[in-house]
């Protein structure tokens, strides 16, 4: 676990800032240092694991972003903290497991009939504290301008967490429409016809050209693709002459995934047009994976709300000019709380009082290894099936949930998974088995021993609350 200053002093890079290599013959002193890196973080909403072309979809059409993982890194055992959206962007922005601020899931953690549900789950916090330190916060005190465009999801207002302007971002999980008009208070109305994430990236541009003289972090978290599935016309046309699979036909669903990828490559284009192309960092990545009644990730076994790999991990991306090297890939697992302490890392920040549970990843991007750590996750709380859901039968606890309460972890190339309500076990080696689909539990008892004790360790260390009373409303079926 890393500690976070809460007021870090003003700090440069201390891997990518450099210093002017051309001085006049006629002048002397020290070299000038440029300005920190400015940092653009992509943020997409329910995007599945496959669904962009680079993660190997041939249905999908992602070019802009295929291009950034040409120029960066690709992680390919990417993970987000939590299996759907609220949960997974508290721990995002303050680099915390869930047990530490109590976000676990959406709105109420009683979902689903109570007549099916064994136990009385966690209270749900929907709310992050304001007491705790944020990302843009941090890069705030660090001399940074902040802007976030999109889906927040975590207050009614993103302003007091660190940014200095806000595009579209409420506590709502969903735009009541992609389209103008969009009954945001956070966001004017445009042109009718307009469509969010092209709205969304203009005024991205346009503020990253007003601040273009003082380093900025963008954080850019998408609505798309959640529901309402609410397409361009033009690109819904073009996926329905285009030959799908069988878990990836929904031309509308695709249609969505390309206009995003478009928003992203606008900003792209602007940073190079204003000369910022080296001097910024891109990162892409995801909330949870794919809600299945739009698409699956096969092989993952899962989608939203379940916590097997087709809920939780996503893709991620990562340019960072000057320390990544083009085109490589990485395997080594890691997870959204990860970038906090990463952008610490970057900015020289001091160890203090504020626990940060993700470690940086800055020794990964320059081609290093780490040494081999556990990853967790834990939700109290439920989840309803969803109807006509693609994922039915990848759930532990069909027919009623995606999920009931459980609890898991990841270390090495073995995951297990605790389910509170019957005490249940699964045990998976990801490396012979990615699907998800050969319990170990009874082959190999001491490592599920091993790994079980761990989880119980960590839930010990974080004060992570484990659901144990009956619900008296339950009915056996």
């Amino acid at each position: 676990m890393a500690t976070i200053s809460p007021y870090p002093l003003r700090a440069f890079l201390i891997l990518c800032v450099c210093v002017s290599a051309c001085t006049s013959s006629k002048t002397s002193g020290p070299p000038a240092a440029k300005q920190p890196m400015n940092v653009i973080l992509f943020y997409a909403d329910d995007l599945g694991w496959m669904d962009l072309g680079i993660q190997g979809s041939p249905y999908y059409e992602t070019p802009h972003l295929d291009q950034l993982a040409a120029e960066g890194v690709r992680f390919t055992q990417a993970y987000a903290n939590a299996a759907n959206c609220a949960p997974s962007r508290a721990c995002l922005m303050t680099g915390m497991y869930t047990p530490r601020h109590g976000i676990y899931t959406v709105s109420n953690s009683d979902r689903g009939k109570s007549i099916n549900r064994q136990l009385i789950p966690t209270k749900n916090t929907t709310v992050l504290d304001s007491a705790l330190l944020t990302m843009p916060q941090y890069f705030q005190q660090n001399g940074y301008q902040t802007c976030m465009a999109g889906k927040w999801h975590l207050s009614n207002d993103p302003l007091p967490y660190g940014f200095h302007t806000n595009f579209g971002g409420n506590h709502r999980g969903a735009p009541k429409s992609y389209f103008s008009p969009y009954k945001n208070p956070a966001l004017s109305d445009g042109p009718e016809g307009e469509h969010l994430p092209d709205r969304l990236s203009t005024e991205v541009s346009q503020w990253i050209e007003s601040k273009k003289d003082s380093p900025f972090f963008v954080y850019f978290p998408f609505y798309s693709v959640h529901t309402p599935i609410q397409a361009r016309e033009d690109l819904t046309t073009k996926y329905q002459a285009k030959q799908a699979g069988i878990y990836h036909n929904k031309p509308e669903y695709a249609a969505m995934i390309e206009a995003m990828d478009a928003a992203v490559g606008k900003i792209l284009a602007q940073l190079k047009e204003l000369g910022l192309e080296d001097q910024t960092i891109i990162l892409f990545t995801a909330d949870n994976g794919a809600q299945d009644q739009q698409t699956l990730s096969r092989p993952l076994r899962g989608a939203k709300g379940m916590y097997y790999e087709g809920g939780i991990r996503v893709p991620f991306l990562i340019k960072w000019p000057g320390l990544t090297q083009a085109g490589t890939t990485n395997e080594t697992p890691i997870i959204g709380s990860d970038l906090f302490p990463t952008f610490v890392d970057m900015l020289g920040g001091e160890p203090a009082a504020h626990p940060v549970d993700g470690q940086s990843i800055l020794p990964l991007l320059s081609g290093k290894k780490m040494s081999e750590r556990a990853l967790y996750w834990h939700f109290p709380a439920y989840l309803q099936m969803y109807k006509k859901s693609r994922a039915f039968e990848d759930s532990h606890d069909k027919p009623f949930f995606r999920t009931a309460p459980v609890s898991v972890i990841r270390e090495g190339d073995w995951k297990l998974l605790e389910f509170f309500e019957e005490g249940d076990l699964e045990l998976y080696n990801l490396a012979d088995d990615l699907g998800e689909q050969n319990n170990l539990i009874n082959t190999h008892p001491e490592k599920a021993k091993e790994l079980h004790q761990n989880l119980l360790d960590w839930r010990a260390e974080t004060h992570a609350p484990v659901p144990t009373e009956r619900n008296p409303e339950y009915q056996e079926q």
